[in-house]
């Protein structure tokens, strides 16, 4: 903006003279260039948060880990087992090998009679889930020990499936809980009751007890519990289908929707393998970690791809939800460590637990690892998610601006009148505390702004994601990639279509479109900055993939008044085709072929893992993508879009 000669002005004003020493401020607060700015500081907010995660494995911003509650004494106990346990074991693994391909009512009741004979109260679960067009039953067998010095108000759960999340048999991890079940019950120090839990599966099995177990069973066909203690202080599964030696213990402890477990139950898990029993301790199938910049990197990124996809990683997933600490011990390799000592460690874990005077609480909940002995907290890598969905708000606010300034050509009218012609155009002194601007009227007025075009428009984008969130949940197992690739075709040309029927029924201005894209980031923004908080890495994936939302469709200053894609610009319908190219390979549906591609995994396993999710574990990451991040793109694509 031109301030004003103060010459030109009456007497009056010629006295603020002396105060005009700074206002050349205030009129750069009224410049329309100020609207070129929030694309290149929302990118630079996003930049900014991609670096900060990449500083996350540096020592300065990352702390060794620790036991915050007391209590847990990890490692302080002499454990006993083995020696004449090793006996009891093998004939437990001859039992289970030769149950593999025996019916599971008849693995059933073997378990039954083997649990009754070490003295325990045992009971049986009938379940089914259907998902996909496909049912997932069985039934469970479990066993309480009632703990001599409790009263039935406390209890831990020692989990071993039959099959674990490869399907392999578990015979060593089933034969070991068996044998640990005869020798915890000769024990009298227990305060808390102990259940050993057997599942058929390591996925619908575990999640059918623990919601019945809690009275919220999701389906009518999942049976009740006629055997209960006392609240569950936390859960401990083995996985190990070797039949040998192993060399490391993989530790577990990603829990559904990206919940993880307190950290002093990992920290004592790590404390006791291999700081008590010498056993190296692994996460996040770095089975290799060197502890380089590198390697931790790459175990953040492992640990925030596991988190955001919200999948359960083993049995214990199912327990955490229900605020039930827990994590999966899985052997790892061809080493010198035998099942005893792995038995050992259970023990000592369990003798731990046993220690705890109320439920875990010390430690964090929200944690990134990038080694067993070394994790970032919330505190330090929130920022950079919040810096992703902040990008988003930044330019919202910029285009509510925009959207209520005046067209463009009257203010460059009123700008370019000629000094000898002020008489003709009508000015406004502006004062801001001890400063004084002159400026064009024209460019301190406001247009009005027509909401309830880009308001409808914006929540009517967002409740089309219920659409494919339905479709895909409801369609049978076989149809799925069909499905999705005919999604996929129908998606490339939706954009195009909308913006043609909404150009055709009621002719958007600029102003509209402005406040469409504007409303739909300021949405995408406040959706990330929230989920941020309960799931980090999904929403910093989601921001990162919706990155270019901000900066492709209309711009933050309009040219001119009203246009349509029909009357732009040749240069403009060149930039929107750009535009459109580059949105439609960041679209959710191409992002989901680019990544089974990348990876090797069927689409239709995708998709079927995530209608078992939705049904039976209750995964809202499919709402996430289908409900916020779909619409996102599908607004940004309508915005951009050359028709």
């Amino acid at each position: 903006m031109a301030l004003i000669c103060i010459s030109k002005l009456s007497k009056n004003q010629v006295n603020l003279a002396d105060k005009l020493a700074a206002p050349t401020i205030l009129a750069l607060r009224r410049d329309p260039r100020l609207l070129h700015l929030p694309p290149y500081l929302s990118v630079l907010c996003v930049i900014i948060g991609i670096v900060w995660l990449f500083l996350l494995p540096l020592d300065n911003y990352s702390r060794r880990t620790y036991i915050s509650e007391n209590a847990l004494l990890p490692g302080q106990v002499h454990t006993y087992f083995g020696g004449s346990e090793q006996n009891i074991f093998n004939a437990y693994r001859h039992e289970v090998v030769g149950l593999a391909d025996q019916p599971q009512g008849t693995i059933s009741l073997k378990l039954e009679e083997i649990l009754k004979s070490s003295g325990l109260k045992v009971a049986t679960q009938k379940y089914k889930y259907k998902a996909g067009g496909n049912e997932y039953g069985g039934e469970n067998v479990y066993g309480v020990l009632h703990a001599p010095r409790g009263d039935a108000t406390e209890a831990i759960v020692l989990i071993a499936a039959w099959r674990n999340m490869e399907e392999e048999l578990n015979q060593s991890g089933v034969a070991l809980a068996l044998t640990l079940a005869r020798y915890f019950k000769r024990w009298s120090l227990w305060s808390k009751d102990i259940i050993f839990l057997f599942t058929p599966d390591s996925k619908a099995g575990p999640q059918a007890w623990v919601e019945a177990y809690h009275d919220g069973r999701s389906s009518p066909d999942v049976g009740s519990l006629p055997l209960k203690s006392g609240a569950l202080e936390g859960a401990i599964a083995i996985d190990n289908p070797k039949d040998h030696r192993f060399e490391k213990l993989h530790i577990s402890y990603d829990g559904l929707n990206g919940q993880l477990p307190n950290l002093d139950l990992f920290n004592t898990a790590v404390s006791v393998s291999a700081g008590q029993h010498g056993i190296p301790a692994v996460l996040q199938r770095m089975w290799q970690h060197d502890d380089t910049y590198e390697e931790r990197l790459r175990t953040i990124i492992r640990s925030m791809t596991n988190q955001g996809l919200g999948h359960g990683s083993g049995p214990h997933s199912s327990f955490i939800p229900y605020h039930v600490d827990a994590i999966t011990l899985t052997t790892v390799g061809t080493g010198w460590q035998d099942d005893m000592a792995l038995g050992r460690v259970v023990e000592s874990l369990f003798r731990s637990l046993n220690n705890l005077m109320e439920h875990f609480h010390q430690s964090f909940f929200l944690y990134l690892l990038m080694q067993t002995n070394r994790f970032v907290s919330i505190g330090t890598y929130l920022p950079s998610a919040m810096l992703v969905s902040a990008s988003f708000t930044i330019m919202a606010l910029a285009l509510w601006v925009a959207s209520g300034r005046p067209p463009k050509s009257n203010a460059n009218q009123s700008i370019k009148e000629p000094i000898s012609g002020m008489e003709k155009t009508e000015f406004e002194i502006v004062k801001h505390r001890d400063m004084v601007a002159v400026v064009p009227k024209v460019e301190l007025s406001i247009q009005e702004r027509h909401l309830l075009f880009p308001v409808i428009s914006v929540l009517a984008v967002h409740f089309l994601g219920v659409i494919p969130l339905y479709i895909f949940n409801n369609t049978a197992q076989e149809n799925l990639t069909f499905t999705f690739t005919m999604f996929a075709i129908v998606n490339a040309i939706l954009p195009l279509l909308l913006s043609a029927l909404a150009n055709h029924l009621a002719a958007p201005t600029t102003q509209h479109r402005l406040l469409f894209k504007s409303f739909s980031l300021l949405l995408l923004g406040m959706f990330l900055a929230t989920l941020a908080t309960i799931n980090f890495s999904l929403s910093f994936f989601i921001g990162l993939l919706s990155s270019p939302l901000s900066i492709v469709g209309p711009l933050a200053f309009p040219s001119e008044s009203k246009t349509s894609a029909s009357s732009a610009p040749r240069s403009l319908t060149v930039r929107r085709v750009v535009e459109n190219v580059i949105l439609q390979i960041i679209s959710p549906p191409a992002m989901c072929f680019a990544v089974c591609w990348a990876t090797g995994i069927s689409i239709e396993h995708v998709l079927t893992e995530a209608v078992f999710g939705w049904e039976i574990w209750g995964l809202w990451t499919q709402v996430i993508v289908w409900c916020i991040w779909w619409p996102a793109w599908l607004a940004g694509a309508i915005g951009a879009s050359p028709v």
